[in-house]
This record gives C-alpha cells, structure tokens and sequence, in this order.
C-alpha cells in the first residue's frame, strides 16, 4: 500500500485512479464530438441564410476539431505506446490543418471583399459554443496532464482554438452587423494562425 501511495504521490495514477482518468477523458472526447456534429448542421445553416464566409468556415474548423476527437479516442481506446506517436502527428497535421485554412479563409475574404447578413442564431452558437470549448478545453488539459497523456493534453489546444476563434468570429460578426467592419473577420483570425502553428508543429516533433 505505501508503494502504491508512493507512486500515485509521484504524479503516475494508480490502476483504479488511471481508469477513472480514461473514462474522463473519453466523455470529454465525445462531448467535443457530439458538440461539433451538432455544430456543424447549425453553422452551415446559419451561413447559408446570412451568406457568410466566415460562419462557412467556422463550420470547415469544426470538421477539423472531430478530427482531433476521433484521433483521441483512437488513442485512448488502444495501446497508447503503440499509438501515441502516430496520433501527436495526426493532431500536429490538425493544428496545420486548421492554421492553413484560416489563412485561406482570411486570403479569400479580404480578397473578393465579401459582407455577409446579421445571423442572430450564428452569433448565439458561436457564443455558447466558446463557452463550451474553453471549459472542455479545461477539462482536457486537466485530465492528460493527471493522466500523463500528451496526446489527450495537446489535443485541449486545439479545442483552445476552436473556442478562440469562435469568439473571433463573433466579435466580427458583431462589427460587422453594428459598424459594417466586414474585414474584421479574416484579421482577427490571422491572430490565432501563429499559435496554430506552434501548437502543430510542436506536436508533430513530439511524434518524432
């Protein structure tokens, strides 16, 4: 028993503690997932009423966050030696993934000067739904860290930018329907490309 208390008091759970952190983060996975499904049918729908690329692309972040969830599972549901490695790099390509598409959401935008309609139910969504990223996010990074789960932990970066650029596009889409500030929306995303690319990289040298 002093063993045991002495190894759990290092940081390493034990048997029972490291089960209930698995069953953790598996809800929180599938939270995100559920979430982001959802998401996804509410956003393509607000953007096509209100013609707006940057709800479209919101949508196109959200396809890219079910990614990560799945990879995750993936990884909590199998040997995580054997996986571990191969999922860092598949969140690395997401965090790439998701800072490449912002630069060509922005790229287009600023280009073709597109002004999109109020979307009330676009605003709201994206309101809750940052709410939402930011304490699973927290939830995440909590539970891999008391896990020793990197993949688990690196992917909360990921829902941190979910949740960032939701508040990005809501701050724009809030410009652009009291100001007319249409191009506040691909500058502000630009904001968040560079920690995408940090996040990306970083883990997908960890997957060595």
């Amino acid at each position: 028993m002093e063993n045991q208390q002495s190894v759990s008091g290092q940081g390493i759970p034990d048997g029972g503690r490291q089960t209930g952190l698995l069953t953790r983060g598996l809800q929180l996975e599938y939270a995100t997932l559920a979430w982001n499904v959802v998401g996804v049918m509410i956003v393509a729908l607000a953007a096509y009423h209100a013609r707006s690329v940057a709800l479209a692309g919101f949508g196109l972040d959200s396809l890219i966050e079910i990614f990560a969830s799945v990879v995750v599972i993936w990884e909590l549901t199998g040997a995580p030696e054997a996986r571990e490695r191969r999922a860092l790099r598949l969140i690395g390509g997401a965090f790439m993934a998701l800072a490449l598409y912002l630069v060509v959401q922005a790229a287009v935008v600023l280009a073709t000067g597109t002004k999109s309609a109020p979307s009330p139910a676009g605003m709201g969504w994206l309101a809750v739904t940052a709410l939402a990223m930011f304490l699973l996010a927290w939830g995440k990074r909590t539970t891999g860290r008391a896990l020793g789960n990197p993949v688990l932990t690196k992917e909360a970066g990921v829902t941190v930018v979910d949740g960032l650029l939701a508040v990005a596009v809501l701050v724009a889409l809030v410009l652009n329907a009291r100001f007319g500030w249409w191009w506040a929306d691909p500058l502000t995303s630009l904001i968040i490309v560079g920690y995408g690319l940090r996040e990306g990289l970083h883990a997908w040298h960890e997957g060595g």
